[in-house]
């Protein structure tokens, strides 16, 4: 009795020694005060910069046809052109509506909220990892595109990179099967969080065993399915189409990069097979010599845990000696960059796609060997050509640049060693 009421004080007061270790943290303060400041400048955007009609009223067009019982997903429409997101953007859209009676002033008072939240995740995430100086934390609330996205366009990109940046958040707390669930959720409100998935799935094949990672797996196969069940079972065909469309190709003038190509070919089925094969072909490269190089290479990891999974039959114990725990910052860094060579590698960014790698834009750079002077120049950089509106030749071309100078620096940079300790270790200091 005496060593279970040991265990129960110490596993109690664990978390309080990490909380009270997190606020001993300078960055803490940082971040705090960087919140309670930004809080004050979004609230100063709503109530004094006009707000910008996009996709709201097409938001609001589709959400109203869903309410009205409408399952099949040909028929919800609204003024840009017919729904393409999955059932997870009609469920928040809708309690959207409900919440504030499809009026944009108090929509937008819940996307500053939004924002606040979304930040607030980051730099949690950005203050565990300790990769950037206390000073660069203000990068992350300069933005002034990503400003505008949330408030004064409010796109469900906001959501979406929300629910993602929650799961980097339960993955840093080694929470993988919630951390699923959240991210499956993310996938639901819009699909560009995929990019996210080839990095997450070695991630899971490095922290679990094979049973977990099927079980994980299920579990975000799972809420998809009850997500999309009112259309699955009414016009399976037309919601499937429709909300996981990979093949949708996007108008060459909105686009913010590949603007330098011309439109015959930027439209083209050549161009795209070419930027697929780059994709994969760069995630290959990076999982096999940078994410995977201690455990001697792609392939060489993959057959281990082969090798673990058969001998797992005939010893249960077999498959916990070969799992470890993650390093946090191997966990960050791998997702952001392979989200990051998506993005380059993406045929058409629009401007609300900022929001898919913005807030990751400076881990990646200090995690570059790059001096801290052309850190900045290379954000700032980034940031302009965001802003240029229309984008143009040179400004689509400029951004290909800095994006491939960054991508660089992030292969030239030395890879860490991506674990901590064993499983069987930390379960032997609990004994």
């Amino acid at each position: 009795m005496a060593v279970k009421s040991a265990r129960k004080v110490k596993s109690s007061s664990r978390p309080k020694a990490l909380a009270a270790k997190f606020l001993k943290n300078p960055k803490v303060a940082v971040a705090l005060a960087l919140i309670f400041v930004d809080a004050f400048l979004t609230a100063f955007i709503i109530a004094y910069v006009p707000y910008t009609k996009i996709d709201w009223d097409a938001y609001m067009s589709q959400v109203t046809g869903f309410l009205q019982g409408e399952r099949d997903y040909s028929n919800l429409k609204g003024d840009t052109g017919p729904l393409v997101y999955p059932a997870g953007f009609l469920y928040i859209y809708s309690a959207i509506q409900y919440v504030t009676g499809g009026a944009v002033y108090p929509a937008q008072i819940l996307f500053g909220m939004l924002y606040i939240i979304n930040l607030g995740i980051i730099l949690f995430i950005y203050v565990k990892t300790d990769v950037l100086p206390w000073w660069a934390l203000i990068l992350l609330c300069l933005s002034k595109r990503m400003h505008s996205i949330f408030v004064l366009r409010l796109f469900n990109d906001c959501f979406a990179m929300t629910l993602l940046h929650a799961t980097l958040a339960l993955l840093l707390c080694q929470r993988w099967y919630l951390g699923l669930i959240l991210f499956s959720g993310a996938v639901s409100i819009k699909m560009n969080v995929l990019l996210y998935a080839p990095p997450l799935l070695l991630l899971m094949l490095k922290a679990m065993d094979i049973t977990g990672v099927v079980l994980a797996l299920a579990g975000a196969a799972l809420v998809q399915i009850l997500l999309g069940l009112p259309f699955l079972v009414s016009y399976p065909i037309a919601y499937i189409s429709r909300a996981f469309n990979l093949g949708r190709v996007f108008i060459h003038f909105w686009s913010v990069n590949f603007k330098f190509v011309p439109e015959p070919v930027f439209v083209s089925k050549q161009f795209a097979l070419l930027l697929l094969l780059a994709h994969l072909g760069l995630l290959a490269a990076f999982a096999h010599y940078k994410w995977c190089k201690h455990e001697g290479g792609l392939f060489s990891f993959l057959h281990s845990r082969f090798i673990s999974t058969k001998q797992s039959s005939s010893l249960m114990s077999s498959s916990s000696l070969s799992i470890k725990i993650l390093n946090e910052e191997h966990i960050v860094a791998t997702l952001f960059v392979g989200n990051f060579i998506g993005i380059i590698c993406a045929r058409s960014l629009h401007y609300q796609f900022y929001s898919w790698y913005f807030y990751s834009l400076p881990y990646l750079l200090w995690r570059t060997p790059y001096p801290t002077m052309l850190r900045l120049l290379l954000f700032l950089g980034v940031e302009f050509c965001w802003n240029v509106y229309p984008s143009n030749i040179y400004s689509s071309a400029l951004l290909l640049c800095l994006h491939l100078v960054i991508l660089w620096g992030l292969w030239s940079a030395p890879s860490k060693y991506p674990y901590v300790e064993d499983k069987l270790s930390t379960r032997g200091k609990d004994r």
